[in-house]
């Protein structure tokens, strides 16, 4: 049985180290299993979420993010590479949950909760710059999600909420118009505990927000290099001994290193290798695994056109796949082509072939009946009495003399139904 999983990067910066260990490696590694139908996309209709006002930065950070990818070893003939916004069917499917998905469950996102907590801390309105983008992020999410019909999500324990949402919207699609079949599977979250979290130049993790990355690729082997000597460490002189856990330089380095080569590191410190010494070690290590990417990163930067190309031809190998499952959903929702109508209205069961007068009570504790003609149409309802007795007495009376009988009383003709058909009912009652 193959496996769909997917992936979406947001183009709202240049990648750094800590995505390429935390995120592309690994992913570009489980690519290559057996079984396993990956999809990797730029969710680049999520970035205008911050970067709304900043187009030049969208624009660059697409391309960046998708030579990256490129540079790293994707392989777009064994996966499924694309845009987001290459993908009309997304949008398509993202109105249809929206108008299914309740205001509540969106109000329970932490991102929302987070800004609205945010400005309530600050004396703001509690709904002060929250966009309707920001809003229903995870409607959106879930789309990109159910479009393919994903299994698996690699995610990290700060999205697992989003999957679970996913999970919520999906069933309540399949309850209300599955009728028994799961259109919209759930996926599943993936966690890897594997997955290293790479410290930033001051230990913390490494993050745009704190200003503390390491470039992947931007600026050369010289930005990495500047970046690497920045690395905070403790204040001991060369041939001092060295707490290799005491900075995260050595986190860094064992990222790249093997084990053998993390041990001797680690020995090396503990016997007084100067932290010069060591930011040189980390930085060919690093760098042996970068450059050669660096280069076809360069390259993709240079010819534009060439990842154009790419993302092109990975979201119309997959198109077709959208747009069955968008039509599967229309149909479902009743957006379907025009067609002879089934006639569903409701028949009043009698004895086939004759006219009947049925007598009942409603909700209202009344008493009413109703001539219903010999293809069970409704013809007249009447009564509203207040005893089977009485309304009794109000049918024959009707039986013998027609419309005339219900003077003074609650009565009414169905729609197109004229006295005269109700005669020929009434005579056909009679003759029986």
């Amino acid at each position: 049985m193959t496996v769909r999983v997917l992936t979406g990067v947001t183009p709202s910066g240049t990648l750094h180290l800590g995505n390429y260990v935390g995120c592309i490696r690994p992913a570009i590694q489980k690519s290559l299993a057996a079984g396993t139908e990956s999809f990797y996309f730029l969710s680049d209709y999520h970035a205008l979420i911050k970067t709304i006002e900043d187009p030049d930065r969208i624009e660059k950070s697409r391309i960046q993010i998708a030579a990256t990818w490129l540079a790293c070893g994707l392989d777009p003939n064994r996966v499924h590479f694309y845009r987001q916004s290459d993908l009309p069917e997304t949008l398509e499917l993202d109105w249809i949950l929206n108008c299914l998905t309740s205001k509540g469950l969106m109000n329970r996102a932490h991102a929302y909760k987070a800004k609205v907590e945010a400005n309530e801390r600050d004396g703001e309105d509690p709904d002060n710059n929250v966009t309707m983008g920001l809003f229903c992020y995870p409607i959106l999410m879930a789309a990109d999600i159910l479009i393919f019909k994903a299994n698996l999500i690699p995610v990290g324990r700060d999205q697992i909420q989003h999957i679970e949402m996913c999970r919520d919207i999906a069933a309540r699609f399949n309850m209300l118009y599955g009728n028994g079949k799961e259109i919209l599977p759930l996926p599943e979250a993936l966690i890897d505990e594997e997955v290293a979290v790479l410290p930033g130049l001051d230990g913390r993790k490494m993050s745009k927000s704190y200003d503390n990355v390491i470039p992947l690729f931007e600026g050369g082997e010289k930005a990495l290099k500047e970046a690497i000597m920045k690395v905070v460490t403790d204040s001991k002189l060369p041939g001092e001994p060295k707490d290799p856990d005491s900075t995260s330089l050595t986190q860094l380095y064992e990222a790249f290193a093997t084990h053998e080569e993390r041990e001797a590191f680690r020995k090396a410190l503990r016997e007084g290798l100067s932290w010069g010494e060591a930011k040189e070690i980390v930085f060919n290590t690093i760098n042996g695994e970068i450059g050669p990417m660096r280069e076809k990163y360069e390259m993709y930067m240079r010819e534009p056109e060439v990842v154009e190309k790419i993302l092109i031809e990975g979201v119309e190998r997959i198109r077709p796949m959208a747009r069955e499952l968008v039509a599967q959903v229309r149909e479902a929702v009743g957006l379907r082509a025009f067609r002879a109508l089934e006639n569903k209205a409701k028949k009043v069961k009698t004895r086939k072939g004759k006219c009947v007068v049925k007598q009942y009570r409603e909700k209202d504790g009344l008493f009413y009946f109703k001539l219903v003609d010999a293809s069970g149409n409704l013809l007249v309802t009447a009564g509203g009495l207040a005893s089977g007795k009485e309304t009794g007495a109000l049918v024959k009376q009707f039986k013998a003399q027609g419309m005339a009988a219900l003077t003074g009383v609650f009565n009414e003709l169905a729609e197109s139904v004229s006295e005269q058909q109700v005669q020929e009912a009434l005579r056909e009652l009679a003759e029986e």
